[in-house]
């Protein structure tokens, strides 16, 4: 399947949201990286566990055995997902921020005065502050890895220099929410491990946009949350199953043995869980049939990533036309590979607030502020200012709309 040969059309008529209209005309989803729609597949999977009837899991009886293996499935699918070695691995909450917290409590208990951490300036805070936090406990030193506001890309050049004997940790991620940069994991993970610190990657905006392997990459930890990639809002982590097993989990008593559920605070959402699987099961049918579900999602991932590169081009050729409206980050045409669909803009003479609600007037639905990438915003030194426009694309989205967002931006001016 080639960019041409991708109509999202068919796939727009799954997801009833994008039938909403605003003053008679379709609605415009342009804020995919703070939450997708979902396809009805998923709303049917989460209501279709509340009208069987379901139970807390670990029963001896019908529905708790449904339970069981609806959470079965799920792990099975986000396995696949993130190709992950075994469902172990997979540890459900209920979203990235959460999971994050806890696995820096855990972590921190390893940790000694004098160890050293390394965050991004790049990231979503939910990836920075519960290590400033863990490091503050713990009296660890925090080091950061700077961005190159030129272009918005991680300074991966000097993470030998802050690498050293005491780093124990390296947390990074995969894409920024804010300007759309996809970071090298893979050559981050590498630079780290030489040292002797683990690795932890936020992949939340990432994985709607690109194929996720965590064996490939040899991450330690990985983190998104599906409500990003057309599910509902639950958190998935993923963890190598020695360490999952060997931290000690903050958990009420008694904790189950297995290290998926030993992470696992509370009653999970297990009407959330059947959205996970019915998500990943929508994303590879976009694969084809053929092949086993990984196969399908590899080949899935290829054919969005080729498509939405081609929306980014339009976007970016066409915001050439807009006066004084300016892009923050990558905008050579030659590297969209290095980016998601995800753009931060700033339009000449308005806030971005005011830019968000004159295009959410006419039915243009775009985030404006810091996006929690207080970091980004800080660093690019629009913060006090209000941050910025943040219009993000994803496979849903058509030519059409790319236009008419430009259009409508030219006309603010």
């Amino acid at each position: 399947m080639t960019k041409q040969q991708f109509d999202p059309i068919p796939l727009r008529a799954q997801f009833p949201a994008l039938q909403l209209e605003v003053g008679g005309e379709t609605a415009v989803y342009l804020d995919g990286p703070g939450g997708t729609q979902v396809p009805q597949s998923v709303i049917d999977a989460m209501s279709g566990y509340l009208r069987h009837g379901g139970s807390n899991s670990g029963g001896p009886f019908l529905t708790s055995h449904y339970t069981d293996d609806v959470t079965n499935a799920a792990r099975a699918a986000m396995m696949d997902f993130y190709n992950a070695r075994r469902p172990d691995e997979i540890v459900f909450g209920q979203n990235m921020t959460s999971l994050n917290f806890s696995l820096s409590r855990a972590l921190a208990r390893t940790w000694q005065p004098g160890d050293e951490i390394i965050v991004t300036r790049l990231d979503h805070d939910a990836n920075i502050s519960p290590w400033l936090l863990a490091a503050q406990d713990s009296g660890v030193v925090v080091r950061w890895l700077d961005f190159d506001p030129t272009d918005c890309t991680l300074r991966l050049d000097t993470l030998p220099d802050l690498l050293n004997e005491k780093t124990r940790l390296l947390a990074i991620t995969y894409a920024s929410n804010a300007v759309g940069s996809i970071s090298d994991v893979k050559r981050a993970a590498e630079l780290a491990h030489a040292a002797g610190a683990l690795v932890l990657v936020d992949s939340v905006h990432f994985a709607p946009h690109g194929l996720i392997d965590v064996q490939a990459i040899n991450c330690d930890f990985l983190i998104s949350s599906s409500y990003k990639y057309f599910g509902p809002h639950t958190g998935i982590l993923y963890g190598k199953y020695e360490l999952l097993d060997n931290l000690m989990a903050y958990k009420v008593r008694p904790a189950p043995a297995k290290p998926a559920g030993k992470w696992e605070t509370g009653t999970q959402s297990f009407e959330s869980l059947t959205g996970v699987t019915a998500a990943v099961d929508y994303l590879a049918a976009i694969g084809g049939e053929a092949g086993s579900r990984r196969e399908r999602l590899v080949q899935a991932m290829q054919h969005i990533k080729t498509y939405e590169m081609s929306l980014s081009q339009r976007f970016l050729v066409g915001a050439t036309q807009v006066s004084g409206l300016r892009v923050y980050g990558i905008t050579d045409v030659e590297r969209l590979a290095e980016r998601t669909p995800t753009f931060a803009v700033s339009l000449e003479g308005m806030s971005a607030e005011a830019v968000a609600t004159r295009l959410g007037e006419q039915g243009i639905f775009v985030w404006h502020g810091h996006y929690y990438a207080v970091a980004v915003m800080e660093r690019l030194g629009v913060l006090e200012q209000g941050g910025l426009v943040r219009i993000g694309f994803v496979h849903y989205n058509t030519m059409a709309e790319v236009d008419r967002v430009i259009t409508a931006l030219a006309g603010l001016r």
